[in-house]
């Protein structure tokens, strides 16, 4: 079994996902993404979005990282 190498961490998300009616006969499905550990939420209204969002909240933690943690 692989061990994680020393500095690597893991992150939490929660996700969440609902069907709104944005009109008679319209339903658009939208998504709330927050990062447990600090709080920060995104939302978003396109599937396609959903692993932008991801990444972009991501590479944002890993710039709140302290330098020592980072060596």
């Amino acid at each position: 079994m692989d061990k994680p190498s020393p500095g690597s961490r893991s992150h939490l998300f929660t996700i969440r996902v609902w069907e709104e009616e944005i009109g008679s006969n319209q339903n658009e499905w939208r998504g709330k993404i927050q990062l447990f550990t600090t709080g920060d939420v995104r939302y978003f209204r396109e599937w396609t979005a959903l692993a932008p969002l991801l990444l972009t909240m991501l590479s944002e933690s890993q710039t709140d990282i302290p330098q020592r943690e980072k060596q």
